[in-house]
């Protein structure tokens, strides 16, 4: 019986890794078999399974971490930014189910970008909130929020039992907000930041820095967020 050319294999094998991904055997951020497992799966050499592993790379459909393996590629979330942005609203216009992980609070003085974004008296105290945002279980961002202090002494409380900013300011008086800056930088991932949105430390992310204020244009909430590169889309809204 004739041998299969080596162009059949690896385009074999690409096809049948496809159509499990498309099938939703492997799902976002899943890791895919290691290239030991596939070459003995398919019954061929490690090379044949590379090649065809690189050409879901090239397609997008996958992605390598060095020293990792290979990954289903997230699909990217559409995430608008204008003069309101809400995590929840926005994942779920997207057709995404968000939740937020709340990894650390603390009440603090102010540093020195609190106190000019926030508009406080130096040594004012703030709650700092570090969090995780995830869609459909899938991390996509960190997060660091800082409030004043003396204007919310019950938002601590509020964000560990409500896990979302927008229903914790309500509960503490203040039922709408709006965006009044945003800065947009690309960054690499550090190492923590890496560990929690599932990257390779140096991975790109995307870094903003904004400030919400409330109806009388008082801010209250100085915000950064690193959002995962390849798992969000910033876009710029008009609301």
């Amino acid at each position: 019986m004739p041998r299969e050319k080596p162009d059949a294999l690896w385009r074999a094998i690409h096809d049948s890794l496809s159509r499990d991904i498309a099938a939703g055997r492997y799902g976002p951020g899943d890791k895919l078999p290691t290239e030991a497992v596939l070459a003995t799966r398919f019954g061929v050499n490690r090379h044949t399974v590379r090649r065809a592993l690189a050409i879901l790379a090239e397609a997008g459909v996958i992605f390598a971490r060095r020293g990792a393996g290979a990954f289903v590629a997230h699909r990217p979330t559409e995430y608008p930014i204008g003069r309101r942005v809400r995590f929840h609203q926005n994942l779920q216009a997207a057709g995404r189910l968000p939740t937020k992980e709340i990894l650390a609070l603390e009440t603090r003085s102010a540093d020195a970008a609190e106190v000019e974004a926030l508009r406080l008296a130096p040594g004012a105290m703030v709650h700092v909130c570090d969090g995780l945002s995830l869609a459909d279980g899938v991390p996509v961002a960190v997060f660091r929020s800082s409030f004043p202090a003396a204007r919310f002494p019950g938002l601590p409380e509020a964000l560990r039992r409500l896990r979302s900013v927008t229903a914790a300011l309500a509960e503490q008086g203040v039922a709408d907000f709006t965006r009044a800056s945003t800065r947009l930088t690309a960054k690499l991932a550090s190492p923590m930041q890496a560990v929690h949105l599932h990257l390779s430390p140096g991975a790109p992310i995307l870094r903003t820095i904004a400030v919400n204020v409330d109806p009388e244009g008082q801010p209250i909430e100085y915000g950064r967020t690193w959002f995962a590169g390849d798992r969000i889309t910033l876009t710029l809204a008009d609301a």
